[in-house]
């Protein structure tokens, strides 16, 4: 089970940074209205992605920090696709288009499929 939870976390990582890359083209700071612009919006994701690897390095180490960084990596692929449904269904156009769904709904199936081998991973 470790190996499988390291490769879905490594899918889950990459299709929320790449949901990341989308965000900036959708200037993201203005739906969720924090300062700083793009550059706020940069400086906040070096830390971001630096939990989003190292938590990769636990879960290839299968350590029980790993699978805690796995757990909030799965609520943070739930979360995402949760609010950006919600800005969608109050009729903002950002994310629409087929790409940005398909990676808000991929990031959705992964992150519960991730929640679940994490949490039956705990249990053992």
């Amino acid at each position: 089970m470790p190996e499988t939870l390291f490769w879905i976390y490594l899918v889950n990582s990459i299709l929320l940074i790449v949901h990341e890359i989308d965000s900036a083209y959708w200037k993201e700071w203005d739906l969720f209205k924090l300062p700083g612009g793009i550059n706020g919006f940069l400086i906040l994701h070096f830390p971001l992605i630096f939990f989003i690897l190292y938590g990769l390095i636990l879960v290839f180490q299968n350590t029980f920090a790993g699978l805690i960084f796995s757990l909030i990596l799965s609520f943070a692929g739930i979360f995402a696709f949760t609010i950006h449904m919600f800005f969608i269904k109050t009729g903002r156009s950002e994310f629409k288009t087929p790409i940005s769904l398909f990676i808000l709904i991929s990031t959705l199936l992964i992150s519960i499929a991730q929640m679940v081998i994490t949490i039956n991973s705990l249990g053992t």
